[in-house]
């Protein structure tokens, strides 16, 4: 069963109420989703890059790291009161009309 983006930062929602903390400050949460995209970034470079891990490296995975982009960025929106599903589509309103023309089509070929 599929879960919608309201699904998904209610479920997230759920999970950080339960402790007293709450909510990391925004400027905390930016500094900690710039941890994850560069443990991303490490795993990419890993995998497709020329930089072998070292043996005595984690065995994380692109997978794994793009989920803790997502729940940081959940968190993010929550805390600011922001429904990822209106922003989704105002970011693919703004792809579809400004850069509507900006890549080469498959269907033009």
């Amino acid at each position: 069963m599929s879960k919608s983006l309201e699904d998904i930062q209610r479920e997230v929602d759920a999970y950080i109420s339960q402790f007293k903390e709450g909510y990391f400050s925004p400027l905390s949460m930016l500094a900690r989703m710039s941890e994850e995209v560069g443990e991303l970034a490490r795993e990419v470079n890993h995998q497709f890059g020329e930089k072998p891990k070292k043996a005595d490296e984690a065995d994380n995975s692109i997978e794994l790291e793009l989920g803790d982009i997502l729940f940081i960025t959940i968190c993010f929106a929550n805390s600011l009161g922001i429904d990822l599903t209106e922003a989704h589509d105002k970011v693919m309103h703004k792809f579809n009309t400004r850069d509507k023309d900006r890549w080469t089509r498959k269907d033009t070929e």
